[in-house]
């Protein structure tokens, strides 16, 4: 996929904010941004009326559109399918079973796709998608001779499923095991828009040897680590390690792929040592698992998303032992909040085991447990795995993450630093 910039234009489709539109940003940065086509956008369309309203007097759903703002990208450059993206919203919504909600995320992605198709691709030489949500945008890409470039998100849908199961057989009063009939035409249909790519992005070796295993071809398939934006992202000001149990933090959706069972017998190891807190929502858990979160640690419920910088300035330690990821955004956050990480190798984080935090097995409580009691017992460690979570973030911030990305595309760099929405190309 090699080229010169100029002779570049990248279609990017995508459905939501990912990584508060990292990707087109990038491109439009190096004028390379043909246009971004993607479902609702707190930029333009019903998305600027969301986000021009007083934010106290949003419902919730309102209020997460309001954040979706394409920042330093040429409002001319974005296409909204708004319809689309709300009967999506509402189809998930309605979704009661397992079967349900795949169902509507392959309905959804479909429709999205075939959308950004038949809008056509402009001057694109180039196509960037997301897996479960590109194929046929992607194929029309190629039939025309685009080069196509799709993202691995997530480990494959099979490797998660298995993953899942498991976890379900030993958690069974977690959430009921059940079956869901959809799964094999998602595990295909992200199957497909490999063998349409050119390229498959992997946000970590882990996603990538996933994909591997499950059929892509590994010569397409290169790792490409993330990079949060840190100035809005994170606060730098983090309070000192205070006497008393070590802050143990988690952020993102409780359940059995985030490890949550596995905090909590880690909390119940460390009483008295560590304290934890939990953020985010608890989608589908029983009421015995909600009660046994509530008993081991302090869950502080789902957290605007511009709450989390006080959350990580109030932590000694970030915690994410999850079992299966693509590469979590949570952990560059932390590390850039200056907090040492304890996650998993499925995690797919770029933490370096012993020097700004600890890798661990997953379901393993016993070795989280140990991790964090060698935190807590020892500050002068704290305080230098907090010293080098700073310095290794600032190796994943956006531009270099562009870097990295760009590097993979087959593309020069022209300009590090995003332009301003009223400049980019």
């Amino acid at each position: 996929m090699n080229g010169p910039p100029a002779q570049r234009r990248f279609l990017v489709a995508q459905i939501g904010a990912r990584m508060h539109y990292a990707v087109p940003r990038i491109l439009a940065a190096q004028g390379m941004l043909e246009r971004l086509h993607t479902d609702l956008c707190a930029t333009v369309g019903l998305g600027r009326l969301a986000a021009d309203m007083p934010a106290g007097l949003l419902p919730a759903a309102l209020a997460r559109l309001a954040g979706r703002a394409a920042h330093d990208i040429d409002p001319a450059l974005i296409r909204c399918s708004e319809a689309a993206g709300l009967a999506g919203f509402v189809r998930r919504a309605r979704a009661r079973t397992r079967t349900e909600r795949t169902e509507a995320e392959l309905a959804g992605g479909s429709r999205f796709a075939r959308l950004v198709a038949r809008a056509g691709f402009g001057a694109a030489t180039d196509f960037y998608g997301f897996s479960g949500e590109c194929l046929e945008a992607a194929e029309a890409a190629r039939s025309r001779g685009l080069r196509v470039a799709v993202e691995q998100i997530i480990a494959p849908r099979t490797m998660l499923d298995a993953i899942m199961r498991e976890e379900e057989e030993r958690f069974g009063s977690w959430i009921a095991p059940e079956a869901d009939a959809a799964a094999a035409a998602f595990a295909a249909r992200e199957k497909a828009e490999w063998a349409t790519a050119d390229l498959v992005l992997c946000g970590s070796s882990f996603v990538r040897d996933g994909v591997v295993a499950s059929g892509g071809d590994p010569a397409a398939c290169v790792v490409v680590p993330y990079g949060v934006d840190t100035p809005r992202s994170v606060d730098r000001t983090r309070r000192p390690r205070a006497d008393g149990p070590l802050r143990v933090l988690t952020v993102g959706a409780l359940g059995l792929r985030k490890g949550t069972p596995h905090v909590l017998a880690a909390a119940d190891r460390l009483r008295g040592k560590a304290e934890f807190v939990m953020a985010g929502p608890a989608p589908g858990l029983s009421a015995a698992a909600l009660s046994a979160v509530a008993s081991a640690v302090r869950w502080v419920g789902p957290v605007p998303r511009a709450e989390i910088p006080a959350l990580l300035a109030s932590a000694d330690v970030f915690l994410l032992p999850s079992l299966c990821e693509g590469s979590a955004t949570a952990i560059y956050e932390a590390l850039a909040a200056g907090l040492p990480v304890v996650c998993t190798p499925n995690a797919g984080s770029v933490v370096t085991d012993g020097e700004d935090g600890f890798i661990v097995p997953i379901r393993d409580p016993a070795a989280i447990a140990v991790a964090l009691e060698r935190l807590a017992d020892d500050p002068d460690r704290l305080e230098a795995m907090s010293r080098a979570a700073r310095r290794k973030a600032a190796e994943y911030d956006i531009a270099a993450y562009g870097r990295r990305l760009l590097a993979a595309l087959g593309v020069a760099i022209e300009n590090e630093e995003p332009r301003t929405a009223g400049n980019a190309a």
